[in-house]
């Protein structure tokens, strides 16, 4: 009977181990690029964007064609996503404070993290997490030491030193000399994103046993805009389209988005006073070049990353997640920048390539949210997530993208205000109660503001109630 047991046991054993070699745990690869908006080649968003590597990846699985960020600022957007909770619950509203000086935040899992008590390596470069710009002495973050077995440049700083021209503003906007661009005579590698990049690529390529996560921050297209003069050269100045922007697009907002300091600490680079230097010194159109050729640049960095996995025998094995923490204005709503709840700055670049989960070349048009990238990393990995997590697994959409889906993506700017995308709908409440609402079937560009159509009050009843009704004070006042 003993040995009867014995066998059946070692038999059961043997399946089992069988199977894991079968079926290893999956690599996962991020992509992270620093203000894209859907200026890409997939998304249509300028007819003039050159992405051949973004759109090569959207070929291989799923492109989230209505992806949306948590915020439209870079450190509660990112710090949203890695851990997997709102900024509206988490508190964290602005480029400060440091989450991981806050014990309460520390404690708890980010996505590496969460891989790497699982037995994943982990290893990252570049703007992973938020990170102030110092071109003198490089850019320090809010990165998170147990996160990674290997970072580089170094756990403090996430990009290596940035190559500038000299006497900046070489635009010479008299507002602030980050709002700058021009070309360098470099070679890609000498960027700081391609450092970034040439480090990843070693790394892919290197044997390690085990599942292993890897994450490339790729800076590009954050201000300022110093990329090589290839990459100008591919969007010629005399052809630039500019985005169609309403003389009176503004006249039926509210107050409140009109005032950038409601949203922003200091007045850093004001948008509108931006958007009408450019008009003034006639630079709309070499900014608009200018951010083409910094978003094709970031799109030759993510070819070289696609490109080492490939030669590392490991992409059938390897999930692939590309995307941007939030959009970008270029004028629309006579503005730059970020730092809104309106489309240009909530919607990003989402993809997800999943081996034996994703069909190659699918898109689907479900309202999604960067929020729900933790539970569906942890269930693509067969890995159960933390119960608190406040988003929602895509699995379902990645076997089907066309599956019901009726969660909408919210987007937080600031304490108390919120935009809720729906798949028809974007409905933004500030904190003094005023409100927007956008039908994008009619005005995809939401030019007209319906918040005050009585024929619109079931549809604004329905989406305010989607709004969080949790709203942690600013933990950095």
């Amino acid at each position: 009977m003993y040995f009867l047991r014995f066998i059946l046991l070692f038999f059961l054993f043997s399946v089992l181990s069988v199977r894991a070699q079968e079926n290893p745990p999956l690599d996962v690869l991020f992509i992270a690029i620093d203000d894209l908006n859907d200026w890409v080649g997939v998304l249509e968003g300028h007819p003039q964007a050159r992405t051949p590597n973004i759109d090569a990846l959207a070929a291989r699985g799923t492109l989230f064609t209505n992806a949306h960020s948590n915020a439209a600022l870079c450190n509660p957007s990112r710090t949203s996503l890695m851990l997997g909770l709102r900024p509206s619950t988490l508190g964290i509203y602005g480029n400060s404070p440091n989450w991981t000086e806050i014990e309460s935040l520390a404690e708890l899992p980010t996505i590496p993290r969460f891989l790497r008590d699982h037995g994943y390596s982990t290893y990252g470069a570049g703007k992973i997490f938020h990170a102030h710009t110092f071109y003198e002495s490089g850019f320090y973050g809010y990165n998170d030491p147990s996160s990674w077995d290997a970072f580089y440049p170094s756990l403090e700083r996430q990009l290596p030193d940035e190559v500038t021209p000299i006497n900046r503003p070489v635009n010479r906007n008299p507002i602030d000399a980050r709002f700058d661009w021009a070309p360098v005579v470099v070679d890609d590698r000498a960027m700081g994103d391609g450092q970034v990049t040439h480090w990843v690529e070693n790394q892919l390529k290197t044997v390690v046993s085990g599942p292993r996560f890897t994450a490339v921050g790729i800076f590009r297209p954050h201000l300022p805009w110093y990329v090589p003069q290839s990459y100008i050269d591919m969007h010629p100045l005399e052809e630039i389209i500019l985005p169609v922007v309403p003389e009176n697009d503004l006249d039926d907002l509210p107050d409140l988005p009109l005032n950038s300091e409601v949203f922003e600490r200091k007045a850093f680079l004001p948008p509108r006073e931006i958007h009408q230097w450019t008009i003034d010194a006639n630079k709309w159109s070499e900014g608009v070049q200018a951010y083409l050729a910094s978003t094709s640049f970031a799109d030759a960095m993510v070819g070289r990353v696609i490109e080492a996995l490939d030669q590392s025998g490991r992409a059938d094995n390897t999930i692939i997640i590309l995307w941007s923490d939030h959009g970008w204005h270029l004028g629309e709503k006579h503005r730059w920048r970020k730092t809104t709840l309106w489309e240009e700055s909530t919607r990003v670049p989402f993809i997800v390539v999943a081996p034996g989960v994703t069909t190659p070349g699918t898109r689907s048009s479900r309202t999604v949210s960067l929020i729900d990238i933790f539970p569906t990393v942890a269930e693509l990995v067969r890995l159960q997530p933390p119960s608190y997590l406040e988003g929602s697994s895509l699995v379902p959409l990645l076997r089907n993208p066309d599956a019901i889906w009726d969660k909408p993506a919210i987007s937080t700017l600031g304490f108390g205000n919120h935009a809720v995308r729906t798949e028809d709908f974007r409905y933004i409440r500030y904190s003094d109660g005023s409100e927007e609402l956008y039908d994008h079937k009619l005005d995809p560009n939401e030019w007209m503001n319906l918040a005050n159509d009585p024929s619109y009050i079931d549809v604004i009843d329905e989406l305010s109630e989607m709004v969080p009704e949790l709203n942690t004070p600013d933990i950095a006042n």
